[in-house]
Formats: structure tokens, sequence, C-alpha cells
């Protein structure tokens, strides 16, 4: 069956604010809190709420599409064989626990492996990034125009000193040396966000050790609609299916951060 991702790319937008409205509303009670892997890793009930509403959305209407989530409400993967929806629910679950900002929806639909729909919704900010592959990247329905390339010495990063100050990371250095070199480094604190202002050209590039499919799926459908590029610290491609190195950026800059900085593994 021929897929209409125009069409498909509406439906997720539709589901996508009525998620945001159950996490709006949820933000005037008491939100249970737990740790995950880490004290640092949080979830809520109200993430494992906004998936569950996507996987029952998702097998109800498209009995034949997969499903790839955080928080584990569907079957884990192994391929990305045939349509695969990958949901974050809540990207940036510290920052929604904390700050009640800065987290966003993250909705990503794969077929046979490439990235047709993508769908960065910043919930207090009301910023919908949204793509379809071939025709565009948006905010709020106003085109985004093809990113401007700057060279690295007046770029801005955005990147998490986590990375920075833990001394058992083999790219400590590399990243410190990248820090001295660029103009400003920027952390928002969701993945999602980030890797959307690079499309948005209000980042340069974006870093990070270590991330999951579900924070980068959807965002990296825009970059490639505004000419970025993403990949791992080695320049390869992301695997979508395992946690990774994840680095995006202007094709010039990204070229420069690996090769000068990263290329190497430590």
């Amino acid at each position: 069956m021929t897929m209409n991702w125009i069409e498909l790319e509406k439906i997720a937008q539709e589901w996508t604010y009525e998620a945001a409205n159950i996490i709006k509303d949820s933000l005037a009670k008491p939100i249970h809190i737990e740790a995950k892997s880490n004290p640092n890793d949080l979830v809520t009930e109200v993430d494992r709420a906004i998936e569950s509403y996507f996987f029952d959305k998702i097998s109800k209407t498209y009995p034949d599409h997969h499903f790839l989530g955080e928080e584990g409400v569907a079957e884990e993967l192994e391929s990305l064989e045939g349509t695969v929806w990958i949901i974050d629910p809540i990207d940036g679950t510290m920052n929604f626990v904390h700050q009640k900002y800065n987290f966003a929806i993250s909705v990503a639909i794969y077929h046979e492996g490439v990235g047709m729909v993508g769908i960065v919704y910043d919930v207090m900010s009301d910023e919908l990034f949204h793509a379809v592959k071939g025709h565009g990247a948006y905010i709020n329905g106003k085109e985004l125009v093809p990113v401007k390339e700057r060279p690295l010495h007046e770029s801005v990063i955005g990147l998490n000193a986590r990375w920075i100050v833990d001394g058992k990371h083999s790219y400590r250095n590399p990243l410190l040396a990248l820090i001295r070199d660029v103009r400003s480094v920027r952390s928002y604190g969701s993945a999602a966000i980030e890797i959307a202002y690079v499309a948005a050209d209000r980042l340069d590039g974006y870093l990070s050790v270590n991330l999951s499919p579900w924070d980068y799926a959807a965002a990296v459908i825009l970059l490639e609609e505004v000419g970025c590029q993403a990949s791992t610290f080695q320049g390869e491609p992301l695997m979508l299916l395992t946690p990774s190195t994840v680095i995006v950026g202007k094709p010039h800059l990204h070229k420069e951060m690996i090769s000068a900085y990263l290329g190497e593994e430590q």
C-alpha cells in the first residue's frame, strides 16, 4: 500500500497536539517521579501515559505499523522493516520535572529505514517543528530556509557540560578542545529541541556522547530538509535501533568537527 506521507503527517500533528494538552493538564497536579538507569534518568507517569496514548492511536489506526518508544509500552524492535513510529513522549523529562519548560514531544515515522515524517513539538513554547521527506521543514507552517554556513570559530553549538566534567569519558579532551575553538556553547536539556534548533539556524551544531534513537529520530528528518548532516562521532550513519554518539551540524561544520576533533576514537 502506498502511503500518503503528507496526510500521515497531519494525523501525527493532531495526535501530538492532543498529547500536549494531556501534558499541560498534568502540570496542575503532583507528578510521580521515578529514576531509571541512574538518578539523573527520570521518568514520570506522564511520560508513560503519553507513550501509551500514541501506542493506542497507532495500533488502532494503523495495525500493520510498528512502534518504538522510550518507555517500553511495545515489544522491542530488531529491525526498521515496514513502517515504524519512533516516539519520545517527553524529551527533556528533567526539564519537565524541574522547569515545566524546555521539553518536547518527538514523533518520527520511518519506512523501510528511511525517515519520512518528523515532528518535534516544544510544548510550552507552542513551536511545532515538522517535515515530510522531500517537502521541506517548517516551524508552525512557516518554511525553514536552507541553513547558513559559519566558520567554526563563529559557531554556537549545543553540548551537555556533563560530558566535559566527567573524566571517565574518552571524548572529554576532544570536546574541551572543540569548546575552546567555537564561539559559544548552549545546553537546553532536550536533544530533540537542540537538533531542531540546528535545522532552524538557532544553533550551528549539536553533539552528544550517548543518545537513544527516540531522542533524535524525528529531528534528524528536519535536518535533511535544510541541508544539514547527522552521524556518529566517527562519521558513520545513525542506526536508530541502539544508543550511539551523535553529532549534527551544517555540512562544513559537521565535517570539521569530526575530522579535526572527534573522528578517531580517543
